[in-house]
């Protein structure tokens, strides 16, 4: 079994500085990576060195299009559909990914509320 990676102090920093403001907009530690969510839903995170999006179903069309992209495949075969890698290429370009991270928010803040698990 693959040992899941873990985010790296540069890919928390650069989600730390792409992570939009406001009040339903939380981070939290998953599996060793650290994620975003608003109301409850993931809408981003890192998983190792790569980031990661939740989009609507349009919206992973258009990204997918793009060199780099692919869709979120935490364990061999067992893909979140909704989640997209941005190119690892935009990470030293960050402007590049802020309208996604904005898309997503967008798209997640949509989503029901989920409960607290407590």
């Amino acid at each position: 079994m693959d040992k899941m990676p873990r985010s790296s102090k540069q890919s928390e920093a650069l989600l730390r500085s792409l992570l939009p403001e406001g009040k339903d907009v939380a981070l939290r530690p998953m599996f060793g990576n650290l994620s975003a969510f608003v109301r409850g839903n993931m809408f981003m995170g890192v998983f190792g060195d790569d980031l990661l999006v939740r989009l609507s179903e349009s919206d992973r069309a258009e990204l997918l299009r793009v060199e780099g992209a692919a869709v979120f495949e935490p364990m061999k075969g067992r893909q979140m559909k909704e989640y997209v890698v941005v190119p690892r290429s935009w990470t030293r370009d960050p402007a590049k990914i802020k309208p996604w991270v904005t898309r997503s928010l967008d798209w997640s803040s949509k989503l029901p509320a989920k409960k607290p698990k407590r």
